[in-house]
């Protein structure tokens, strides 16, 4: 079927385009307008039109997500879904992720933490969320075969086969990398962790089983860079782990997760943090290799889902209600820590402050990713808000006014005059996340893209026009039309297209079996696991 996108302002800042014009449809992909009349026509006059969006950091599935919802089951409210969604009818289930998703106009989701050893559960649950394409970044830096052969003097060659491995045997599209270190580390009683410290049992550091993973991830030419989160989220003086890890990087390809969370310098008088966006954003525009995702927090009840033992363990004091799960298990460890955004709290306001400062100062928004780090800074729902409050400087004004004066005396929100346009969104959204994740096929209209399109009604209340969309076509299908979702359908599952060492097979075939009692064929994830065709490959980089 050929169908036009007719009369839009079509906004696509890859190809330049920001003025109205049409997109023509056939088999699932943009093509050129092909000189024959179109079988279905769809209006967007007043309408704006992108790409559909990509989010690049969700926690969207997996061990933490799962025990979320039974710890805090009214979080979220979930709504009608199809048949055959196991448990769909959970709060923050997988249905809802999906329709909800896609009312907002995206049509791709990465979660970006799945170790290796619990990758099937997660996989499975990723196939359960509908409308969307999604993948799971797999996560290495604290599993102790890699330790191991790092502490043995192994060479990069097995570091690499061991990676290679594990995404391969997981499914994943990358790879993450959670406060190196830091989970063997609480096992022997630490509590904090930094670049240089040496980690007991090991005699390791965090530069080093970090600069180790981001030249594994080189080497085998993945596609998204070594996506990292940091030593000290959330303490002040965070500003300068973030600031080591990027020079310790050395000019590798690096990915930083929610930024915000490392962007607390130490006041004066060392009784707390101010903003140091201003700092963190000079430092990734003087490193083009360099991108970072926001985590931008938002007001109101969530929960934080972590691995980062760590950092989970010293939050627990502050959970709000006053329950949490933490889990010092093998490899990674992590923990579920409810958690109370505050907009008369001083710490909450100027932690909503730094996310919108680091977004606004900006040079480049297509490395600054609108993130929320779901549902840890608050809920990917809240993104229409946050590209308001981006877009009007009179919404921003009239938000600070009701916050603590902390905003205005420790970060430069107010005085910050720039409103981003709909292609910097577009950017923000769209063609940056699809860049950082080598999705070529996506984020963006030219030909040969996949027609993944959202269309909004053009509002100035852009709260209400990012929340809804007028309608979302999943490969030229409608899926949405007037905030509803009218067709139910499955997306598939990325991961890249990669091939692993058989003599490191058997290797890992020996050391879980020594370790778990069963071998390498018990955390692979076989296609037979799912009832239809799940998986698509990405190709890695040339």
């Amino acid at each position: 079927m050929l169908s036009v996108i007719r009369g839009g302002r079509v906004v696509d800042p890859t190809a330049s385009r920001d003025g109205v014009g049409d997109v023509w449809i056939e088999d699932g992909q943009i093509v050129d307008a092909p000189g024959r009349e179109p079988d279905r026509v769809i209006d967007a006059a007043g309408c704006v039109v992108m790409a559909g969006g990509v989010e690049v950091h969700s926690h969207i599935a997996g061990g933490n997500v799962i025990t979320s919802r039974l710890l805090l089951p009214d979080l979220y409210v979930s709504e009608a879904a199809p048949e055959g969604h196991p448990f769909a009818h959970a709060g923050g289930a997988a249905a809802w992720i999906g329709a909800t998703y896609a009312r907002m106009g995206y049509t791709t989701a990465v979660e970006p933490a799945m170790p290796p050893t619990h990758a099937l559960g997660t996989q499975l649950e990723l196939a359960d969320i509908p409308l969307l394409d999604r993948g799971a970044l797999t996560v290495m830096g604290n599993d102790d075969h890699l330790l191991t052969l790092l502490r043995d003097g192994e060479g990069a060659n097995a570091v690499r086969d061991l990676v290679a491995l594990n995404v391969a045997t997981s499914r994943g599209l990358g790879v993450k990398c959670i406060n190196a270190g830091g989970a063997s580390a609480f096992k022997d009683g630490a509590l904090k962790l930094s670049l240089d410290d040496e980690i007991p049992c090991y005699g390791l550091s965090t530069r080093r089983i970090m600069g180790s993973l981001l030249d594994a991830v080189e080497a085998l030419k993945v596609p998204h860079p070594l996506h990292v989160h940091c030593n000290n989220l959330g303490l002040p003086g965070a500003d300068d782990s973030f600031i080591a890890t990027l020079d310790a990087a050395e000019g590798r390809r690096i990915h930083f997760a929610h930024a915000q969370f490392y962007a607390y310098g130490v006041t004066d008088d060392g009784k707390g943090f101010r903003s140091a966006a201003e700092r963190i954003v000079r430092a990734i525009a003087d490193n083009p290799q360099a991108t970072l995702d926001i985590g931008q927090v938002v007001f109101g009840q969530t929960v934080t889902v972590s691995l980062d033992i760590l950092r989970q363990f010293g939050g627990r004091k502050g959970a709000k209600p006053r329950k949490w799960v933490l889990n010092a298990g093998d490899a990674e460890g992590g923990g579920v820590v409810p958690f109370l955004y505050r907009p008369k709290g001083p710490t909450s306001s100027l932690q909503w402050a730094i996310g919108l400062e680091i977004m606004l100062l900006s040079p480049d928004p297509e490395r600054t990713i609108l993130t929320t780090d779901h549902p840890n800074g608050g809920p990917f729902t809240q993104y229409p808000r946050i590209i308001h409050l981006l877009m009007d400087r009179g919404e921003r004004e009239r938000e600070i006014a009701t916050l603590p004066g902390v905003v205005g005396e420790r970060s430069g929100l107010p005085g910050i005059e720039r409103e981003y346009t709909l292609s910097e969104i577009a950017q923000l959204t769209r063609s940056g996340p699809a860049k950082l994740l080598g999705l070529a096929d996506r984020g963006h209209l030219r030909v040969g893209a996949r027609a993944d399109v959202a269309v909004y009604r053009d509002d100035p209340n852009r709260t209400a026009m990012f929340t809804a969309a007028k309608l979302v076509l999943k490969d030229g299908v409608p899926i949405v039309e007037d905030g509803e979702v009218v067709e139910w359908r499955a997306g598939r599952t990325l991961s890249l297209s990669l091939d692993s060492d058989k003599a490191m097979a058997r290797r890992t075939d020996t050391y879980l079996t020594d370790r778990f009692g069963t071998g390498l064929d018990s955390f692979t994830v076989p296609d037979e696991a799912f009832d239809a065709p799940t998986f698509e490959a990405v190709p890695c980089r040339v």
